[in-house]
């Protein structure tokens, strides 16, 4: 895959994770692709991957995901990213979280994310979902 169309594949990844709908997340991995976030049991398929993506976009109704920079690590594009959002789903704690993180990509032959390892300081996470982003 080339850098433009790399570019345009993480573009509308970026814009998936923006639009409340798990499952277009979801239709950027292979069929049976995976996501593994942080040290987590990995979602394999695009069922358990939607299902994923589900739980922060439900978590964070007014979720934004920005795209700091697509980078590359030997043959593995790196998707570093932002999220801002409220904590204001089910439950929610009604803080507002902004976190960055990184995910590797192995791309398969079919131009989908064949395995997705993601990144982002979780420690940091929990406490600016109990405190807010702000707050020490």
């Amino acid at each position: 895959m080339n850098d433009s169309v790399l570019k345009e594949f993480a573009t509308r990844y970026t814009a998936a994770w923006c639009s409340q709908q798990a499952a277009s997340v979801a239709a950027h991995f292979a069929e049976r692709g995976s996501l593994k976030i942080n040290e987590g049991a990995p979602a394999v398929g695009r069922e358990a991957i939607t299902a994923s993506a589900q739980a922060f976009m439900t978590a964070f109704p007014d979720m934004i995901v920005a795209m700091d920079s697509l980078t590359a690590n030997g043959e593995h594009p790196v998707y570093h990213w932002t999220l801002t959002g409220t904590n204001t789903g089910p439950g929610g704690t009604g803080k507002a979280v902004r976190i960055s993180g990184y995910e590797e990509w192995t791309i398969g032959a079919d131009g989908l994310i064949a395995a997705s390892l993601g990144h982002y300081d979780e420690v940091e996470y929990a406490r600016q979902v109990k405190a807010g982003v702000g707050a020490r």
